[in-house]
């Protein structure tokens, strides 16, 4: 559903220019990197291109980046997501990145390349996945700005790790992501689809005592206003 849904967005299976960026994987050939490539493909995608580097220097090159300006859409597939930092925050390709939403395109990621589309980074320390905050290492993409994305929340047990990230940083929207489920973004609507929940994590609501609130399938919530505008009473699309 949530490839179906990217893959309608970016212009359909025949008119979609999509790029993979699986660099935040382990290696070349590591699962996480290309999971997406597959279900892209089963969801009818009929033009993906795969973009990939290890190296800064050539993230920065006029030359590499030609992909992303024919692009109608980029999905970013997980792994870790210093790596994704490490080679492309503030590159060109970082650059060519908001090109792409700038001219009316959707870019979209899964684990590490969810969390890497916000301006707070967490969980983005070499040291490993459990340490939510590394100074070095604080700034995402900044595609979703003064938010922060965690993922695989309920399925690993994260429900209370972004209130740490929030006691340190109160003015972030933190923003959690079960599996199998997604955050459609247009404007500052973001709606819900797929088969889990999207947990919001919100410090400076002064009527909440809990700064967490749960939001389900066809539910839709203002990232501007930082409220629901809208909520599926009939239980969405489980």
């Amino acid at each position: 559903m949530i490839y179906e849904r990217f893959l309608q967005l970016a212009g359909g299976p025949t008119k979609a220019h999509i790029v993979l960026i699986p660099t935040a994987g382990a290696e070349d050939g590591s699962h996480d990197a290309w999971t997406a490539l597959d279900a892209l493909r089963a969801a009818g995608a009929q033009h993906i291109e795969v973009l990939h580097t290890r190296n800064r220097n050539i993230a920065d090159l006029e030359g590499f980046v030609g992909p992303l300006r024919e692009a109608t859409a980029v999905w970013i597939s997980g792994g870790r997501q210093w790596r994704l930092i490490d080679v492309y925050l503030n590159t060109r390709t970082h650059r060519e990145l908001q090109g792409v939403l700038d001219r009316g395109g959707i870019i979209g990621g899964n684990s590490a390349g969810a969390s890497v589309l916000a301006s707070f980074l967490v969980r983005g320390s070499q040291e490993g996945n459990d340490v939510m905050i590394d100074p070095d290492r604080e700034a995402g993409f900044g595609f979703l700005r003064g938010v922060a994305i965690d993922q695989h929340l309920h399925q690993r047990g994260r429900e209370q790790d972004l209130m740490h990230v929030l006691q340190a940083h109160p003015e972030l929207l933190g923003i959690g992501i079960d599996e199998g489920t997604a955050l459609v973004v247009t404007g500052d609507q973001a709606s819900v689809i797929g088969r889990g929940r999207v947990a919001i994590y919100d410090y400076t609501d002064p009527l909440s005592l809990i700064p967490l609130r749960y939001l389900s399938p066809g539910d839709v919530y203002d990232l501007g206003a930082r409220q629901v505008v809208l909520t599926d009473l009939g239980g969405g699309a489980r």
